[in-house]
């Protein structure tokens, strides 16, 4: 099993997924409780700026690590190969 970059600082990385999805049981409760449909939009959004960190700290990390690593040892190719790789996760990121 391959490890990244991130194995050193996976615990911290864990509890805010976690705390992600307990704002997600949160939402859920919400419902369950007929909230007012405004404030649950309030915690999706709010839900979606979590996670949206979550994914700004992990590709930055890519670009510091993974992408500096293929340039630094790699060939030309695999570089090329990261920074297209990372681009495309951030054209995802943005299309959500």
């Amino acid at each position: 099993m391959a490890q990244y970059w991130y194995s050193t600082d996976k615990k911290a990385l864990q509890t805010r997924l976690r705390r992600v999805e307990g704002q997600i049981r949160g939402l859920q409760r919400m419902v369950d409780e007929d909230v007012y449909c405004i404030d649950i939009l309030t915690q999706i959004s709010a839900s979606n700026k979590a996670l949206q960190a979550v994914a700004v700290e992990l590709l930055e990390g890519h670009l510091g690590h993974c992408v500096a690593h293929a340039q630094a040892e790699g060939t030309e190719e695999e570089a090329a190969a990261k920074v297209k790789e990372a681009t495309a996760a951030v054209s995802r990121l943005l299309r959500s």
